[in-house]
């Protein structure tokens, strides 16, 4: 891996859910993101593949907007992070229900248990990992709670519900 591109992505991606202009650590998130960005998203679902493919399309737009040239082909090939997965299901989201892709991506921290992570709160990198975990390995409750999309009145299990339908149950539950 190209560790300057590597960061330079990074950067890009925290720009997209984070405020890079924020200087208290009570209010930022490069460390939990940073976390994000080095776990790999696994699909166990059919269908989450598109999650995969949705989160490592943002590269080609990173590329594109930063004009670079010359990136390498296994730089783009790279497994999804579990950051990218989320950017892009935030933008999904957005398109779906009009409100900033951001709101959404702190929406699903927050479902997580993870928005209160800022770069001043004490937690420790297997805490974050086991949350991670447990939405890669569908080790969350039967009506998604624990996951990105807990529902008041889940009609299925969601453990074995592909994330776009957990989203669209999770959105018509909002209405």
């Amino acid at each position: 891996m190209d560790a300057p591109l590597d960061e330079l992505y990074f950067q890009w991606l925290y720009s997209q859910v984070g405020d890079t202009r924020i200087k208290n650590r009570t209010r930022t998130y490069w460390r939990l993101l940073k976390l994000l960005f080095t776990k790999e998203f696994l699909w166990t679902v059919p269908n989450d593949d598109n999650r995969v493919a949705d989160g490592t399309d943002l590269r080609y737009e990173f590329v594109d907007q930063s004009r670079l040239h010359g990136v390498s082909r296994d730089w783009m090939s790279l497994g999804c992070s579990f950051l990218e997965m989320l950017v892009a299901l935030s933008r999904r989201l957005a398109f779906q229900e009009e409100r900033e892709p951001r709101d959404w991506f702190w929406e699903m921290m927050d479902n997580l248990g993870l928005a209160k992570h800022t770069d001043d709160y004490d937690y420790s990198e297997e805490e974050v990992n086991d949350i991670l975990d447990r939405v890669i390995w569908r080790t969350y409750y039967t009506n998604g709670e624990g996951g990105l999309f807990p529902l008041r009145h889940a009609s299925a299990d969601q453990r074995h519900i592909e994330l776009w339908y957990q989203m669209c149950a999770y959105l018509l539950e909002r209405v």
